[in-house]
């Protein structure tokens, strides 16, 4: 496993306990029973699962906007500097902190 590996992983923890845990999960669950009955057959646990897979991805793709414009900014071209891989997950952790206490409640 390269150094990197490890910013990946914590960033994929960050947006899994976003996605499961995350207080707004109810809203999300309402909005996807509306747009995704039909696709998933009405099947409430895959419209579950939908729901917590789009706060996951939400998570990391928010998370990862600062990160985007610090590389923007000194002008990187290639992979992403460890400094970037830092904001991204300090911004997917930020963006877990409600989910956080759920988490340590409940456990996983």
């Amino acid at each position: 496993m390269t150094e990197r590996s490890f910013y990946y992983i914590g960033i994929a923890f960050f947006g899994m306990i976003n996605g499961i845990f995350n207080p707004f999960f109810v809203i999300v669950f309402q909005v996807s029973i509306y747009l995704m009955a039909e696709p998933l057959f009405g099947s409430t646990a895959a419209i579950a699962y939908f729901a917590s897979l789009m706060l996951s991805t939400g998570t990391v793709i928010l998370g990862g906007i600062p990160a985007a414009l610090y590389e923007r900014y000194i002008g990187a071209t290639d992979d992403s500097t460890v400094t970037s891989l830092w904001i991204w997950l300090a911004g997917t952790a930020i963006l877990a902190l409600p989910a956080a206490g759920n988490f340590i409640k409940i456990g996983l």
